[in-house]
């Protein structure tokens, strides 16, 4: 489970989606399960990603909130050195 400090210290409030985006923009490609959510490419990018909250809920402990996520992954070619395809990146997203 990842823990989202600033956004839980912000909820009931006006900026808490604000404040759950940029902490999820923030966070590392690989710390959330974006490659199992890849279908239309092999491999998560570096790029930024962006979040949208779909649903929230409290519970005595934590609050959970369900996500959607637009990330980039790319499509992994040969890579050799005369191969003239350049680095390909397609949309991805995926709900957490």
């Amino acid at each position: 489970m990842i823990s989202l400090t600033k956004t839980l210290n912000a909820w009931n409030a006006k900026d808490f989606t604000q404040t759950f985006k940029k902490e999820v923009a923030d966070l590392d490609n690989h710390v959330l399960p974006l490659q199992q959510g890849l279908s239309l490419s092999s491999y998560v990018s570096q790029e930024k990603i962006s979040a949208l909250i779909h649903s929230t809920q409290e519970t005595d402990t934590s609050v959970i909130i369900r996500s959607g996520i637009f990330y980039s992954g790319i499509i992994a070619g040969c890579s050799c050195s005369d191969d003239p395809t350049p680095t390909d990146t397609q949309n991805e997203y995926c709900e957490i």
